[in-house]
């Protein structure tokens, strides 16, 4: 069992910055590949970024690439999501997600995912 959550959230102006952070409760967070997924009030459920295991292959939703960066830390149990250049259409509820297998962590197939943190862009 995996219990993940999620820190960092917050309203912020347009172009400003945000960090948050996830942390996980796993006996073996290594183990795992981890992922962001965020989701707007009305909208569905939108891919972020996910990082394998040992923190060696990330991937971006192509709308994010260059703004937004998730690196992970295995000896702190935690994952993080760097957003840079923060837009309006950027708020939403941001959600972490585990899983052992990372197509499935790709495919919205994940096994374990925290409550989420709100990101507020104000204009």
């Amino acid at each position: 069992q995996v219990h993940l959550v999620e820190s960092g959230g917050g309203l912020v102006q347009a172009g400003g910055s945000l960090r948050l952070s996830c942390a996980a409760s796993a006996p073996t967070f290594s183990g795992y590949h981890m992922g962001w997924f965020r989701q707007a009030p009305g909208q569905e459920r939108e891919f972020v970024a996910a990082i394998d295991w040992s923190g060696g292959n990330t991937d971006y939703a192509d709308s994010l690439k260059g703004r937004f960066t998730i690196s992970r830390d295995n000896a702190k149990n935690t994952v993080y999501l760097q957003m840079t250049s923060l837009k309006v259409e950027d708020t939403a509820v941001y959600s972490c997600a585990a899983d052992q297998s990372y197509r499935k962590l790709l495919r919205f197939e994940y096994d374990f995912w925290g409550q989420g943190t709100q990101v507020t862009v104000s204009s």
